[in-house]
């Protein structure tokens, strides 16, 4: 018989029946929730991120957490506390995914997403957790893209997300609204809440290499014997979108090896500046951008389909030299942020 495709684990006991696809998973459930390749690079972010989502839909959210009310204390969640509360769950399902593969898969060709919800109807319901929480683990197979292979092609078609400082999974069902600007061989949508400056991606974080007008240079780098041309840009978190762990990565990364960063939404009427571009998560990491599209009349977007609307189309030429740099950097601080799967609590 083949192998499952995938293991679900709740308040850590493995499901008996066979679990959907993550992505149907997320469609059938609210909570918060994260996603990171088997590996867990950099799982004490995703584990702070998760507490922070949980903690903010508790407030002002609670039916995207799957509560009735919001809660009248805040939860108790900080990293030690979701740690002990998520860590048991995501060891069981690894260990029962890594009993399911064969030997040929390693970790790197997992998929895990960690999901907390309310528990109940009420408030005060008590779980396993003993914090009014549900914890669900879900593990499936992953192909990691190569990178430079295939790039990123991307359409502007819907508006940013509201609770954008939470990652969520309602999210998911607002995606599917936006499917039908998706034009084909799209693969990823962009947010855009004046059809100018770009957010982020519906499921990543999108940044652009952009050359920097003159002005801007001799401004910023008066006091520098090198005359640096360009910048990488991506939207600042006060713009509303989503605190992705790759993003901080990538911020950090330009800082450190020197490469001019700023937090402003990219903006299309600017789009002759962009020299790179490329989208980020936690399971592809970096990729790089082949052609980004735009509705012409923006005002139109939300009654009409992408074949009644006429685009403006950016074409990229494969993996720029600042793209490769970053992401080479990224994959040298991967491979020390790997998490032993077996000092999980």
């Amino acid at each position: 018989m083949p192998s499952p495709a995938a293991v679900l684990v709740s308040n850590g006991a493995i499901s008996p029946h066979a679990p959907p696809s993550a992505a149907a998973f997320l469609d059938s459930t609210p909570g918060a929730y994260t996603t990171a390749r088997g590996t867990l690079h950099w799982w004490p972010r995703h584990l702070r991120r998760l507490a922070e989502s949980a903690t903010l839909l508790a407030r002002s959210h609670p039916d995207l957490l799957g509560l009735p009310v919001p809660r009248s204390r805040a939860l108790d969640l900080d990293f030690h506390s979701i740690q002990s509360l998520v860590n048991p769950s995501v060891r069981v399902a690894i260990h029962e995914m890594r009993a399911r593969l064969p030997m040929t898969k390693d970790d790197d060709d997992l998929a895990l997403t960690a999901l907390v919800r309310g528990a109940g109807a009420g408030a005060d319901s008590v779980s396993a957790s003993g914090d009014g929480l549900d914890v669900f683990v879900h593990v499936g197979t992953y192909s990691p893209p190569i990178f430079g292979e295939s790039g990123a092609r991307l359409a502007v078609a819907g508006r940013g997300r509201d609770a954008a400082a939470a990652k969520y999974a309602s999210w998911a069902r607002i995606r599917k609204s936006m499917e039908k600007m998706r034009p084909p061989g799209v693969t990823e949508l962009l947010l855009t809440n004046d059809g100018d400056h770009i957010l982020e991606g519906a499921v990543t974080n999108f940044f652009v290499v952009c050359q920097q007008e003159e002005h801007e240079r001799n401004e910023q780098f008066s006091n520098q014997t090198m005359d640096i041309k360009f910048e990488v840009q991506t939207a600042p978190l006060s713009d509303g979108v989503l605190p992705g762990i790759i993003r901080q990565i990538v911020i950090e990364v330009c800082h450190d090896i020197g490469i001019p960063v700023r937090e402003m939404s990219p903006s299309w009427s600017n789009n002759e500046l962009w020299k790179e571009a490329f989208v980020t998560s936690s399971l592809r990491f970096i990729q790089h951008v082949e052609s980004v599209q735009v509705p012409l009349f923006w005002e139109d977007i939300q009654s009409k389909t992408w074949s009644d609307v006429p685009w403006a189309v950016k074409k990229f030429q494969g993996a720029g030299c600042i793209t490769t740099q970053i992401q080479r950097e990224i994959l040298k601080r991967a491979a020390r942020e790997e998490y032993d799967i077996n000092s999980l609590l």
